[in-house]
């Protein structure tokens, strides 16, 4: 009796085969495979910005408003032909008077305030930068105030005619300079800012 084997398929290697023998196989397959619902990613997260700030100090906002107060003093002369044509304008200076007053009775005091503020805080390294900047512009900017009197010594305009007229002029644009000038530099220093003056920053920056 002759005996006949029966060779074993291997489905794995025979894929026609298979699909012979499971037409629904790729059917089956695929009523039981799903899919995860996708779940939202999270944004990244930025890095965190961290902003370092540094404000003046007061102590130094206080040295340099104070040191500005200096060149207005002294440039208060210039509005002598304002006040006389204007008398209501003296009266916003009126709170300044007992300053003023104090500031003039002490003898030289200009001259004491000036190498007081040159010596002790441009040139004093223990104040920063700010405090030293600030006097020194306040300084060179008394330094040019007195510059139109000297002239003003050497020509002798007089007391009428067309020089006359030239000095008055000249002195009322030097009063309304240094106190636009005095403003805007002390509220920069009350907010921490730095006041750039036009021609006596750079001057002053380069002395510090």
């Amino acid at each position: 009796m002759a005996s006949c084997s029966i060779p074993l398929l291997n489905l794995s290697t025979k894929p026609a085969i298979k699909a012979a023998l499971i037409p629904h196989y790729s059917a089956i397959k695929s009523r039981h495979c799903f899919s995860l619902p996708l779940l939202p990613s999270k944004p990244a997260k930025s890095p965190a910005i961290r902003m370092s700030y540094n404000p003046t100090p007061a102590t130094d906002r206080l040295i340099s408003a104070v040191a500005y107060t200096l060149p207005f003093f002294n440039s208060l002369q210039y509005g002598r032909f304002l006040f006389a044509q204007y008398p209501v304008l003296g009266l916003a200076f009126e709170p300044l008077l007992p300053i003023l007053g104090l500031y003039r009775s002490i003898p030289h005091s200009s001259f004491i305030a000036f190498f007081a503020f040159y010596l002790g805080v441009v040139r004093n390294p223990s104040f920063s930068r700010y405090a030293r900047f600030n006097s020194m512009q306040a300084l060179t900017l008394d330094v040019l105030l007195v510059v139109p009197l000297l002239v003003q010594r050497i020509l002798s305009p007089g007391q009428s005619g067309l020089g006359f007229h030239i000095m008055a002029w000249s002195h009322n644009g030097l009063f309304v300079f240094s106190v636009l000038c005095f403003l805007y530099s002390v509220v920069s220093c009350i907010l921490g800012r730095t006041p750039h003056l036009p021609i006596v920053a750079d001057a002053a920056g380069r002395q510090v």
